[in-house]
């Protein structure tokens, strides 16, 4: 394997293969696929033991995805270990100071950093390819499911909101008063369903993902882990990180993912979409609902 990113190939490929695993080396590959920096620095009985199952079961999970054994798949790891990431030192100096100016700034700082690094680990992971795939199969589909609940059901509808500027063929699902099953009733093959879900993952998102898969519905997950149930079998699956020193998941790489994912939805678009968000706009103009401060 070549190139930057090594890992993640090696991640791909057990997200891949999970549904095969047994179900012992399977909890070693949720493991390692929830804790891809530790794989570099651990020997296979560490590994073993934090994730709770036998040394020969995870050299079993090397082998089952095409390495001889666990030295052969820790090295892409160590790859990227030697090879060292980006430095910022300025930012780091910029968060040690706001962090000794007060009680508060400790708490500002951790704030900042977790979603600076979240927007950073997030894009890190994603390539432009996969984002240009999903984007056309989102344009090219009869109708376009976007499903979110709890924090993530605002990220859901305003994405369906910014998109129905130009197209009228999103869906923010469950619409009020239903459910997500029941509005996905008629979707088929011709659709395709954007879900999101962190830890702890929501039953009715999981739920819908597992019933519209059987309808045909291509689907796009939205979660904080490879092995997350919505984005195993997905067929575009993205990752976000949501690490945050709060008490609930961090939403700002979902935000900045499903906004670049907007955006090369519209790069993908026939140019009556330029025409038509001209439109939109001008009507807006028109009846008056943008303040002139002329």
């Amino acid at each position: 394997m070549d190139g930057t990113n090594i890992s993640i190939t090696v991640l791909n490929r057990l997200t891949d293969e999970l549904d095969e695993l047994t179900p012992e080396a399977r909890k070693a590959a949720t493991y390692v696929l929830e804790n891809p920096q530790d794989v570099g620095v651990s020997t296979v009985r560490e590994i073993a033991k934090a994730a709770h199952v036998k040394p020969n079961t995870v050299v079993r999970m090397a082998r089952q995805i095409g390495f001889e054994g666990y030295d052969d798949f820790r090295e892409p790891f160590r790859a990227e270990i030697r090879r060292g990431s980006v430095s910022f030192p300025d930012r780091a100096r910029w968060l040690q100071s706001i962090r000794a100016k007060g009680e508060l700034g400790g708490l500002y700082a951790d704030m900042v950093d977790s979603m600076l690094r979240n927007i950073e680990e997030t894009f890190g992971g994603i390539g432009e390819a996969a984002l240009k795939t999903a984007a056309e199969d989102i344009w090219n589909s009869r109708q376009v499911f976007t499903l979110g609940v709890g924090v993530n059901n605002s990220n859901a509808r305003n994405f369906t909101y910014l998109a129905s500027t130009g197209m009228t063929r999103f869906n923010a699902i469950p619409k009020p008063g239903s459910t997500a099953v029941d509005d996905l009733a008629w979707a088929d093959s011709q659709d395709i369903l954007i879900a999101i879900t962190c830890k702890p993952y929501r039953s009715e998102v999981i739920d819908a993902v597992k019933i519209a898969r059987e309808q045909g519905v291509k689907i796009v997950g939205i979660s904080d882990s490879p092995a997350s149930p919505i984005i195993v079998n997905s067929d575009h699956g993205f990752v976000v990180a949501a690490d945050t020193p709060q008490f609930f998941p961090s939403s700002v790489s979902t935000i900045a993912l499903l906004e670049t994912l907007l955006s090369f939805v519209i790069a993908s678009a026939t140019p009556e979409i330029v025409e038509r968000v001209g439109k939109f706009h001008a009507r807006r103009h028109q009846l008056g609902l943008y303040e002139d401060t002329k």
